[in-house]
């Protein structure tokens, strides 16, 4: 078995949860259900889209990415999603 270290906020939240200050969600495992189905589909790249965009807008979106800590490509698709989704 491997052990692993904690990080200080692991600790905290293991205290917490040791206290009972966390309560199970209602309908518990529909929201479990809910969030793997959200995982699969996040995971599920099927498609590949070629698009023409400035270098400027191209420039902007690594910017961003690199401040979110995410592959540009990554950015682009969360943006594209999020705006179909709304």
């Amino acid at each position: 078995m491997k052990y692993y270290e904690l990080t200080d906020e692991e600790k905290k939240i293991l205290k917490d949860v040791e206290a009972g200050k966390y309560k199970r969600v209602k309908n518990f495992r529909k929201v479990i259900s809910e969030m793997r189905e959200a995982a699969r589909n996040t995971l599920n790249k099927n498609r590949n889209i070629n698009i023409r965009i400035t270098e400027r807008t191209l420039h902007g979106l690594r910017r961003k990415a690199v401040e979110e800590g995410i592959p540009y490509q990554t950015l682009a698709a969360s943006v594209l999603h999020k705006y179909v989704s709304v």
